[in-house]
């Protein structure tokens, strides 16, 4: 990489917001009497260590999942904030398809993906059809509809489908063999993979296609786009029905992992979807990016539990870091430049 791209990237708001919020938590935390290097070494070996690189890569796959839904329409210009409604859909949608399609194992898993994606899909494209019929904004319509679809589910997982005899709101356990396949001994499995190429699947068509530069061109001038050809409202329904695709795949994916059933909160009460909103946000939706921002929200959110078990420091800390990187890539501030340091390096190179 050039010295002048690096040193760009090196004083980018993205740089600035995380060296901030790493900055204020150190000071969060000698404020309660602790030890910042104490914490910060717990929260890396806590979840990079041989113990939490398998929760790590387990809480990955969701919290990446979301960040790649929400960012996709983000890409336009286009805020989805109906994460929790469209993956709870695909979470229940799973659960009944793999309780009662008598069909193989193997069919049945591939079935109920595609099942939870179909459910996220269709009810994205609902709030897209809102904004383009009825003039609701997007960002109204998919945060409203959200709340519905939570409580369906919640209704169908503590009654019609509620397990006998628990007194949990939850459904019965997955038929024997319904379940993605795990690596080895973890909780990773290959929903971890899915997530994966679904992110290279999204970068080949940012970089690569005609789709995804009319995106990108629309994410930057709307109206520039408009007089170039790009159909809005098609686009809007295209790119919410991917972006609930992906909610749902991630709900599916929650459900025919550990522990193989649909358990009412289980999904949204880790906050995958505002996770993945703030690595969407984080990264400007670029693609690489957001798999890398969607890691470092995944390893806070691991490491915070072996702070608090090391330091006695609550875990919420690692969420106040993340709205403090927030707060500081909203106000777009960046490192101060050395002024004259490129042109004397450039210099010194010439004269060399």
């Amino acid at each position: 990489m050039r010295p002048d791209r690096t040193w760009g990237a090196l004083r980018s708001p993205v740089t600035f917001s995380v060296l901030a919020g790493v900055l204020i938590g150190a000071l969060f935390l000698v404020g309660t009497g602790a030890d910042p290097v104490t914490a910060y070494r717990a929260i890396l070996t806590g979840s990079l260590g041989a113990d939490g690189i398998g929760s790590t890569l387990s809480t990955g796959t969701s919290v990446l999942g979301l960040a790649l839904a929400l960012a996709i329409p983000l890409r336009a210009g286009l805020i989805n904030l109906g994460g929790d409604g469209q993956m709870v859909l695909g979470g229940i949608t799973a659960a009944v398809i793999g309780l009662y399609t008598p069909l193989p194992a193997p069919l049945t898993v591939t079935l109920a993906l595609l099942g939870g994606m179909a459910a996220g899909a269709l009810y994205a494209a609902l709030a897209a059809l809102c904004e383009n019929h009825f003039g609701v904004p997007l960002l109204v319509s998919s945060l409203l509809l959200s709340y519905p679809a939570v409580s369906l589910a919640s209704y169908l997982a503590r009654y019609p489908l509620k397990e006998p005899g628990s007194s949990l709101p939850q459904t019965r356990a997955m038929p024997a063999g319904v379940a993605l396949p795990a690596f080895g001994d973890s909780t990773v499995t290959v929903g971890l993979v899915l997530v994966v190429l679904a992110a290279a699947a999204y970068w080949f068509t940012d970089r690569r296609t005609a789709i995804g530069y009319e995106i990108r061109m629309t994410g930057l001038n709307a109206r520039f786009a408009a007089y170039a050809g790009v159909e809005r409202r098609g686009l809007t329904l295209k790119l919410m029905s991917v972006s609930g695709a992906l909610a749902g795949l991630v709900g599916a994916i929650g459900v025919l992992s550990f522990p193989y059933r649909f358990v009412d909160g289980s999904l949204t009460a880790p906050g995958y979807t505002w996770t993945g909103l703030t690595a969407a946000l984080l990264a400007t939706a670029a693609p690489i990016g957001t798999v890398v921002a969607s890691f470092f929200f995944a390893v806070l959110q691991v490491g915070g539990l072996a702070m608090e078990r090391t330091t006695q420091v609550p875990r919420e800390l690692t969420q106040v870091l993340q709205a403090i990187v927030i707060v500081f890539l909203a106000a777009r501030l960046r490192l101060p430049g050395i002024p004259g340091f490129l042109s004397r390096r450039r210099t010194s190179e010439e004269t060399v």
